[in-house]
């Protein structure tokens, strides 16, 4: 098991969240399997830094069977080959499927470095929020030795949740996914030991100048020199050159992040299809994640032209 002050320096990355490919309405794990090598040849991080993969939100883990879910960290275990590091996210209700499924991924033969615990659903109270994710990472870290982190996306959680990574040794970060000024109350709170990771692709060198470390791109699949070279350049603190890259990926993250995210999975699915790219897999759309209208896929392959350098 990698130390935890090993993983929280692994993870001031680029957090690649590939999307998963779909063929005839079916995940197409040939597909799965040639994305994840992709990601692992095209590690431009600096300093020999590892790929930092994770099977998350954007590769539409909602919308698949736990046996899926772990049939894709398995294939993305192996074809990682004891390199990189490995996260898995997990809806965390209702709990008792939440630990089955952990204990299945923990079983693998290369288990998940991390757990990303996605935005609890549906009825609760910050402080039962707190109380039973204290519990839950406590059982869990005993069980299988997994470490987690916690996905912030409700404001009105941020005290439970800063407490939750304040006093559980088990629950070692935080990713941001509401707004810039989130990240430094978060900062504040949590100090050196634990990590801020900004949630909201790669234009993400504002929450780093507020202190966040690395940054999860869903984009990273397409352009990763791109989401690579943001990173390098923010770990250096050269936050202009960081920016500069970020203008160039901007339009794509714009279409991705139009309508509330409605086009999250399917504009990267469109980018990957319309640049013809063989090293990795598109697909045909995904469960409620159809292809973009046409209007928007023309000016994807507007804006692919000019990224293609990237990939």
């Amino acid at each position: 098991m990698i130390a935890t002050s090993a993983l929280l320096d692994g993870l001031n990355s680029v957090i690649g969240i590939p999307l998963i490919p779909y063929a005839g309405g079916r995940i197409d794990y040939a597909g799965h399997a040639k994305n994840i090598d992709y990601l692992m040849r095209s590690n431009s991080l600096s300093g020999g830094r590892p790929r930092v993969i994770a099977i998350a939100g954007a590769s539409l883990v909602h919308h698949i069977s736990y046996a899926d879910q772990v049939k894709l960290l398995d294939i993305a275990g192996q074809g990682m080959a004891g390199e990189g590091l490995l996260m898995a996210a997990i809806a965390p209700n209702p709990l008792p499927e939440a630990a089955t499924l952990l204990g299945q991924l923990a079983a693998l033969q290369r288990p998940p470095d991390i757990c990303l615990i996605m935005p609890l659903t549906g009825t609760y109270a910050p402080a039962g929020l707190y109380e039973t994710l204290l519990r839950f990472t406590a059982t869990q870290a005993a069980e299988h030795g997994m470490r987690f982190l916690y996905y912030f996306r409700r404001p009105r959680d941020r005290d439970a949740v800063i407490r939750l990574v304040q006093d559980s040794p088990h629950v070692i970060g935080v990713k941001i996914g509401t707004q810039e000024s989130d990240v430094l109350p978060f900062v504040q709170a949590l100090g050196t030991d634990k990590i801020v990771i900004w949630g909201i692709g790669d234009r993400s060198t504002a929450a780093a100048e507020l202190g966040a470390q690395g940054h999860t791109s869903g984009i990273n699949i397409v352009v990763a020199q791109a989401s690579d070279a943001i990173n390098n350049a923010q770990r250096r603190g050269d936050y202009e050159a960081a920016l500069q890259i970020e203008a160039d990926i901007s339009p794509l993250e714009d279409i991705r992040f139009m309508h509330e995210r409605a086009w999250n999975y399917s504009a990267v699915m469109e980018a990957i299809n319309c640049a013809g790219f063989d090293d990795v897999a598109g697909g045909t759309g995904g469960p409620f994640n159809p292809p973009v209208p046409a209007h928007i896929a023309a000016e994807i392959a507007r804006i692919m032209a000019r990224l293609e350098g990237y990939h």
